[in-house]
């Protein structure tokens, strides 16, 4: 009988990714409202630019909500209307 030999190379890198990634999803599918500064940083666009390119558009305009000077936008349907806009492009 040939002794079997197994060899199993972990990237630890790449499932440290995958896991992170599979959080984000999980993440974004969990939110309510989100900030600019939240829109920014899972949109990768700077808060300057959301202001003046997409925040203002009426497509994104009508899921914002204001509270004294804080804003705060419906998530899931702001997200939809991002892509609307990007695809638009």
């Amino acid at each position: 009988m040939i002794p079997a030999e197994v060899k199993v190379r972990i990237d630890e890198k790449a499932i440290q990714e995958y896991v992170q990634q599979e959080l984000q999803k999980h993440v974004y599918q969990q939110l309510l409202l989100v900030d600019i500064n939240r829109l920014s940083e899972m949109t990768s666009m700077s808060v300057r630019y959301l202001e003046d390119d997409i925040l203002s558009d009426p497509r994104v305009r009508i899921h914002e909500r204001k509270k004294n000077r804080k804003r705060w936008w419906i998530a899931q349907p702001t997200f939809e209307a991002i892509l609307d806009i990007v695809d638009g492009w």
